[in-house]
């Protein structure tokens, strides 16, 4: 049973990222993985394609598309070939940043910050977790004074997909220490502010071309226009994008899945031992078709969750669900596909290798998933 998701418009999208992928991607992954860093011409070659800020209103230069289901092409064509640290800074900047942006941003801020976006010429990055808080964002302890008509920030972040190219970043930081969780803020710290440094690029188990930065801010002087939003409004939005955040990590960990589920089938179907192909293996044979059908039980929920975000009707719980559930199903599915290759699953020429490691974070970012059983425990005990 295939995905229903798409229709003719959206496989015409997906030959198109098909294309760029072929042509952009493939070459690149090796020296991206060893450089620990993905090329701006990569970035500003996708804006040429078309396959970047597709939610961007035709007043701020971009197509106006807000059919999710375009995003899942983006998704499906990268995962294919295991690019999973590109599908990561895409995904942070047109499902995080980017929507915040839209969301919350005034016109002025719009005109300023969005087009880039599109073309690929601005890379984003939101800088929440800190070295001693991560899905406890209350924890913080980033702060933003005013002082006269501008804010100033402090505080460090660590762990920041796109850190190290991110042209702005979204700072979460504390602006009431006595308002509970109306003293959060955002800020919009750009690229040469004074007192905004990077640190060192992180070493990640995975994801090597996906840079992770620590960042600091020293008495960073940012003026008032740099505030998203409403002061004290932080952490309520944060709220109300999590849910798409999080729908994107569990279409991600899907389509890894799926792809995963492809490249192992193709080698056992080669694969011979013992005188017969290995796929011929009733144990092995059994294994997939467990696989399978979790696999497909798991596109029904997903491509239902995308419908739902599509009509505004996705709730932070059903989100949650689908993260939980598809990046625990990606990682069942990658560890038998390693098994199932063998001592080859174990070299890093091998997608699949490389998949085993790249997924590991996709149980963590987004919410940890023993975060995400608490959202869901939560809802039921509510009920």
């Amino acid at each position: 049973m295939q995905t229903d998701l798409f229709d003719a418009d959206h496989e015409l999208f997906r030959d198109s990222v098909r294309a760029f992928v072929t042509r952009h991607v493939v070459p690149k992954m090796e020296k991206w993985d060893a450089d620990r860093l993905i090329d701006r011409e990569t970035w500003r070659a996708a804006g040429a394609q078309g396959i970047l800020g597709l939610a961007v209103p035709l007043e701020y230069g971009g197509p106006g598309e807000t059919d999710y289901c375009f995003r899942v092409a983006i998704q499906t064509e990268i995962a294919r070939v295991g690019a999973s640290a590109l599908q990561s800074g895409f995904s942070t900047n047109d499902d995080i940043v980017l929507n915040y942006l839209l969301r919350h941003a005034d016109d002025e801020q719009k005109k300023r910050w969005v087009p880039g976006f599109v073309t690929g010429d601005t890379i984003g990055a939101i800088a929440m977790t800190e070295p001693a808080a991560g899905s406890d964002l209350r924890a913080i302890t980033t702060t933003a004074r005013r002082d006269g008509t501008d804010w100033v920030i402090n505080g460090s972040k660590t762990f920041i997909t796109s850190g190290i190219l991110a042209d702005l970043v979204i700072v979460f930081a504390r602006t009431d220490a006595d308002a509970g969780s109306r003293g959060f803020s955002l800020f919009v710290v750009e690229d040469g502010t004074p007192g905004f440094t990077r640190g060192r690029k992180l070493d990640k188990v995975g994801l090597h071309a996906q840079d992770t930065a620590e960042l600091s801010f020293d008495e960073v002087r940012v003026p008032a226009t740099s505030l998203l939003g409403e002061e004290g409004s932080g952490f309520a939005y944060l709220m109300q994008s999590l849910p798409l955040e999080r729908l994107g990590i569990g279409i991600a960990a899907q389509v890894s899945a799926e792809a995963v589920f492809e490249w192992t089938l193709s080698y056992i179907k080669e694969r011979k031992a013992f005188g017969k192909r290995v796929g011929e293996f009733q144990g092995l044979g059994f294994t997939l078709a467990e696989l399978r059908t979790a696999i497909e039980v798991s596109r029904a929920y997903i491509d239902r969750c995308v419908r739902e975000y599509n009509r505004g009707t996705l709730t932070a719980v059903d989100a949650a669900k689908a993260k939980l559930w598809a990046t625990e199903l990606q990682d069942k599915v990658i560890d038998a596909g390693v098994q199932l290759h063998g001592g080859y699953g174990y070299m890093m020429e091998y997608p699949v290798a490389k998949a085993y490691i790249d997924a590991r974070i996709q149980r963590i970012y987004g919410g940890t998933n023993e975060i995400m059983k608490e959202i869901i425990h939560r809802d039921l005990i509510r009920g």
